[in-house]
């Protein structure tokens, strides 16, 4: 439960696939994004769970496929999110960009921008039995989710949603 230290190419490559939409994000953020309303707390608790969704993610061996058991199904599950994700993406990116458009719903999954990445890192960390994900994923979903919510809400009190 504690994961074995080494490197997870898994792990690499959902931190690319977290890493380029994201980036392409910062260049092209939604009309009428304003980051002034988010809860310092929140930002703190997300930030302390980037940081150890990374470093877990990337540096415990766990997450690369062993046996083919029934137990890959935690894998599968959450690889399919991630793919969920970046389709998510590539509906935001060929849009107009607003922040409807970056906060609707997905694939019936409210806020997928912040909860699929959250559930793909859990479901990782249930996959490899690695305690330290599935409890970084927790702290990075509370700030994470908790700060997407905080932007529909305020949304919806500008009558933006």
């Amino acid at each position: 439960m504690l994961g074995e230290l080494g490197f997870s190419y898994i792990g690499l490559c959902y931190m690319l696939m977290l890493i380029v939409p994201n980036t392409l994000w910062a260049y092209r953020k939604p009309e009428g994004y304003d980051s002034s309303i988010e809860n310092k707390a929140f930002l703190l608790i997300e930030r302390v769970g980037q940081v150890l969704c990374t470093v877990t993610v990337l540096f415990f061996s766990d997450y690369n496929p062993h046996a083919m058991e029934w137990w890959i199904t935690w894998l599968l599950v959450s690889v399919s999110l991630m793919v969920i994700y970046e389709f998510y993406w590539l509906r935001y990116f060929r849009s107009k960009k607003t922040v409807n458009d970056f906060y609707r719903s997905y694939c019936g999954f409210p806020v997928p921008g912040a909860l699929l990445p959250v559930l793909a890192f859990l479901f990782l960390g249930i996959y490899g039995k690695v305690i330290w994900l599935i409890l970084a994923s927790i702290i990075l979903g509370v700030g994470h989710i908790g700060i997407h919510m905080q932007h529909i809400k305020n949304l919806k009190r500008r009558g933006l949603a």
